[in-house]
């Protein structure tokens, strides 16, 4: 019973819960800005491609993959936020610490390179990556 009431004392917060929405909308916005710009490299070199080759080249190819990892990370938080359990404040502070050291500090090099390119590159990608950052500051509410 104790063990109840301590796994409820630790379920996100409706400002934290609002604050991953938040950073999932950012996330998203920043990776259709990513994917945008790879789009454009990708068409120039090969010519116009439709939605559907678009998405089997995102899954597929290597141009595409540095991006995986931000939407591996908006599937983590989409299962936070749909899960069985509720989400908890020790996996909401897991999932800010992920982010942040994907975005900080990546150990994919090719992410690293692929990322910091794209920021001195695409002004849309500094904005959407400041958006990002900004609901990633420790000291934001959650």
């Amino acid at each position: 019973m104790i063990e109840n009431n301590s796994e409820n004392t630790n379920v996100l917060s409706d400002t934290a819960l609002r604050r991953l929405r938040e950073l999932r909308s950012s996330l998203l916005h920043l990776h259709k800005t990513l994917l945008e710009m790879e789009r454009r490299d990708f068409e120039r070199d090969f010519g116009r491609l439709t939605s559907g080759e678009l998405l089997q080249l995102v899954i597929n190819h290597a141009q595409f993959a540095w991006l995986r990892l931000i939407s591996a990370l908006v599937v983590e938080i989409d299962e936070m936020l749909n899960g069985d359990e509720p989400a908890t404040m020790n996996g909401f502070q897991e999932l800010l610490s992920q982010a942040r050291l994907l975005f900080n500090s990546p150990a994919d090099e090719a992410f690293k390179d692929k990322y910091q390119a794209a920021l001195q590159r695409e002004p849309a990608a500094v904005v959407a990556h400041s958006e990002v950052m900004n609901l990633l500051r420790p000291d934001s509410n959650g």
